[in-house]
């Protein structure tokens, strides 16, 4: 399943290996530059395999040192070796047989930050997907599962820290100068989940009894210093094991579970068995240093890696196509964990923005693959939001279509039938069939159909009969290599909302399957005719987002202002003030563009600001009512020939128009929106401070001094608020002396803290408009930036890219020869990073015609490079042929 001579792998040609791993024993020898790695592997073919099989191991970059079998050296004539396999012929018939592979590598010079590297003197894996062949030949594949048993010896001073997977059998001094520790981990593993770390880090230390009375130490390991920062995460994980306990039967099975904290780490995190390793960004927090969405990022993605150790570790994915399986699966579990822990609409609300502005867009262009992909090149590439977002919503369309019990039920088979085992998708939806009895065939093609479904809805109401039809129609747009669609079974929540505010109940339903509040659309057109209806309703459809697709609902403002008001779903509440404020935005672009004046509805402006001044409705969800649809959400509605500096201009107008309507309540919100007491990043006070942050962004709007801003940059006594208020006035008053004073102050203060620093170059980096291109590369020469380390980059690179349409997508194509400069400086050393902000260009097709012709340009020049990685080569291809 290698990819790493850059050959497309398909589904169809999957294979079992020829031979069974049935145990791995590795020695570690570590030395930053000539680390000595002693491979011991017992094996034995396969019942059926040929006699002639000869065993293939994947390698990368690899240069064999020693080769025995059976302890006897084996000959020259007897195996293959070359960077990227090893391959050993004429093995044992039949019985057990042990290769020993000796390899030396050197962790100083990998700045791919694959395999074994060394950062700020840590010894560091990350072996998914693709990694663990950079540390010694192996079948790395995620179907080859086998018990590990680890020896770690290295210099004493250096490394007084030994860990790896599982429970630790002991150690001691090795020879004079170093010492050694061993591990043992039960549990069978691919070894995309192994993990080592050696070095000198602090360690915050608890433990935690499980629902069977075993006890488990905790172990955070971090920078020697930043230990008070590691209390919160400490907490999340606590709070992780027993809500999984309770929500889903889940209990730890190791005697000790460990997160290591390093700066230099191209992923989020990895869920390695029993040994996790993280960005330390998602570990340390304290009031002075991180945000309320720094606080929520780490209580999620401590959950998720946590919830890997059953969705993913115990029970793994067969091959890289299922990678949904334990992603797709375990986001929906965090997703879970995080409503529970906060606000469930509002975070519902934050799932639905994320999906819609990072997977709906992969969904539309060349990017697009299934959830259940069939074929890749790079299987870096599919690590997207299509597996892990779109893949938690068919997760969550599964508990929708089978209610709560059944829902459990299903995963309950699950975690029985497939412990320890390496699954599919089909192992994994029969388990809902088997348990229910329900026929899901149709459903799956959830996981094989790319592209995001069109349902287009009309209804009609007849009082002389008290009925309301419903006509349902769905189109699922052809993608890269899927030119015509089935239809999907589509779960949709609804509700009939009649004049008086309260939700009719019809005393017949004809035309599909209805179960309790959610409609079955299962055929291309389909309608639904409810009986008993006594006077016109208002139909609120796709409630809580059940189900991950384009919605085209004509409804008037007065329907959509009566939603906002009455439905008791606040997501659909929410849904209904966006819905209304698109075509505002939308038509303030096209007024612009076509030099009139933009006039805002009062409607929208009304239904706002009543919102904001109801006091029953949470603080959080006030304040994601206000934050308006952002422009690239603009752009997706537009589709075509988009022009981001007029998208800007025209969401800008809007803005200022409800701000200068509402700037009495505004005003007041910022007044009386402060948290009591002591700082605390529950979702209460957090609500609170995003409220009033909102608040303070609206008056920006309507009062354009800097003045307020810079006092409440002088006043924040928290990261939340000061980064808020900077990046408010480096935002709206970029040219100002109380702009340059703040960034300076910020700088200042926290020259030492490279986390808060990463919020210093992203701020700048988010400037709007086409002079922020020349600020970025002022930055790059900064002495506080640094190329080598990925989370730098994605501050500075990444965000301007991302997140700066107007900087990025100049006229003049400045931005887009900027960052294909970028990726071809940086792929050489880390093909993952350089990939993945390349991914920023996706909706390059989008563009009005002049900004399209600078990118496609811009793209050819990285594709005429003759030294691109596989990463890069798959994503700019995929691109300009897309």
């Amino acid at each position: 399943m290698s990819t790493s001579e850059n050959k497309i792998v398909e589904l169809a040609h999957y294979r079992p290996t020829d031979f069974v791993l049935e145990r791995v024993d590795l020695t570690f020898e570590i030395d930053p530059t000539n680390t000595k790695v002693d491979a011991r592997l017992i094996f034995h073919r396969r019942d059926g395999v040929d006699a002639a099989a000869p065993l293939v191991l994947d390698g990368d970059e690899l240069t064999l040192s020693g080769l025995l079998l059976d302890q006897n050296e084996v000959p020259a004539s007897q195996y293959t070796a070359t960077a990227q396999s090893l391959t050993i012929r004429d093995l044992p018939e039949s019985g057990p047989f042990e290769i020993t592979v000796t390899t030396f590598i050197n962790p100083q010079a990998n700045s791919q930050l694959m395999g074994l590297y060394r950062t700020n003197g840590i010894y560091c894996t990350q072996c998914e997907a693709e990694g663990f062949r950079r540390i010694t030949y192996f079948p790395d594949r995620p179907d080859v599962l086998a018990p590990y048993t680890i020896t770690i010896i290295a210099d004493k001073a250096a490394n007084p820290l030994l860990l790896s997977n599982g429970n630790y059998l002991g150690g001691g001094n090795y020879d004079e100068g170093r010492h050694f520790a061993a591990w043992f981990d039960p549990h069978p593993k691919p070894s995309y989940l192994f993990a080592l770390v050696a070095g000198d880090l602090g360690v915050v230390e608890d433990s935690f009894t499980t629902m069977s009375g075993r006890d488990v130490a905790l172990k955070i390991y971090v920078e020697h210093g930043k230990e008070p920062r590691a209390a919160f995460a400490m907490d999340a994980l606590k709070r992780s094991m027993k809500w999984d306990e309770e929500r889903f039967g889940r209990e730890y099975d190791l005697d000790i579970f460990m997160v290591v904290a390093v700066s230099d780490f191209n992923m989020g995190a990895m869920e390695n068995k029993g040994l996790n390793v993280f960005n330390d960004k998602y570990v340390l927090a304290d009031p002075d240093t991180a945000t309320d969405q720094d606080y929520a990022n780490i209580e999620a993605i401590i959950a998720h890696e946590y919830f890997h150790n059953w969705t993913g570790n115990r029970i793994t994915c067969r091959d890289w196509f299922q990678l949904s399986l334990k992603e797709g699966l375990t986001v929906y579990r965090d997703h879970e964990f995080s409503a529970d822990m906060r606000s469930r609409p509002v975070k519902r609300i934050a799932e639905v923005r994320h999906l819609k502005s990072e997977q709906f867009p992969e969904d539309a262009g060349p990017l697009a693959h299934p959830v259940r992909p069939t074929k890749y090149r790079e299987i870096n590439n599919f690590y997207t939001t299509t597996i892990y977002e779109k893949g938690s919503e068919v997760i969550r369309m599964i508990a929708t279509l089978l209610g709560a019990d059944d829902f459990k039920k299903g995963l309950d088979l699950y975690f029985e039938r497939h412990d320890g085992d390496a699954a599919t998708v089909e192992d994994f939806v029969k388990c809902f069939e088997d348990a229910t009895g329900r026929d899901l065939s149709q459903f799956s093609l959830w996981y094989h159909q790319a592209g995001t479904p069109l349902v287009t809805a009309s209804g009609a109401y007849d009082a002389t009969t008290a009925t309301f039809t419903l006509s349902l129609e769905q189109m699922v747009p052809a993608t890269p290599g899927q030119p015509s669609k089935e239809p999907m079974h589509i779960p949709l929540s609804f509700a009939l909302i009649l004049a008086d505010g309260t939700v009719a109940t019809a005393t017949g339903v004809t035309g599909g399957e209805v179960t309790g509040e959610v409609l079955h659309l299962t055929e291309r057109n389909q309608t639904f005719t409810f009986t008993g209806i006594a006077s016109r309703p208002v139909l609120s459809l796709n409630r809580s987002f059940s189900a991950p697709i384009n919605l085209h609902l004509d409804q008037s403002p007065d329907d959509l202002a009566h939603i906002a008001r009455h439905d008791p779903d606040l997501f659909a509440r929410w849904q209904a003030l966006t819905d209304l404020a698109l075509p505002s935005l939308i038509q303030a672009t096209r007024d612009l563009q076509d030099g009139k004046t933009v006039e805002t509805p009062s409607a929208l402006i009304t239904a706002l600001i009543e919102t904001a001044d109801d006091e029953s409705l949470e603080p959080a969800f006030r304040a994601q009512v206000l934050t308006l649809p952002s422009e690239a959400d603009i752009a997706r509605e537009l589709g075509r020939n988009n022009d981001p500096d007029a998208i800007h201009a025209g969401r800008t107008s809007v803005l200022a128009a409800i701000a200068e309507a509402g700037v009495s309540t505004f005003q007041s919100l910022f007044q009386t929106m402060r948290p009591d007491g002591a700082f605390s990043p529950d979702a209460q006070d957090a609500g609170k401070r995003a409220l009033r942050n909102i608040a303070l962004s609206y008056l920006t709007y309507a009062e354009q001094s800097p003045a307020p801003v810079a006092e409440a940059f002088s006043d924040a006594d928290n990261m939340t608020d000061l980064l808020q208020a900077l990046t408010l006035l480096a935002h709206r008053f970029p040219d100002s002396g109380e702009t340059e004073g703040a960034l300076g102050a910020f700088l200042t203060r926290f020259d030492a803290n490279p986390l808060v620093i990463d919020k210093w170059f992203a701020v700048q980096a988010t400037i709007p408009g086409a002079a922020t291109l020349d600020r970025v590369n002022a930055l790059m020469n900064d002495p506080h930036f640094t190329p080598g380390n990925p989370n730098r980059v994605r501050a500075l690179v990444g965000s301007f890219a991302f997140s700066n349409p107007t900087g990025f997508n100049r006229a003049d194509g400045a931005g887009y020869r900027f960052l294909a400069s970028q990726i071809l400086q940086i792929d050489p050393k880390n093909p993952q990073l350089a990939a993945r902000l390349l991914t920023s260009m996706r909706s390059w097709r989008s563009l009005e015609p002049q900004r399209a012709d600078h990118a496609r340009s811009a793209l050819l020049t990285i594709d005429r490079s003759a030294t691109l990685s596989n990463d890069v080569r798959d994503i700019v291809e995929r691109m300009l042929k897309g």
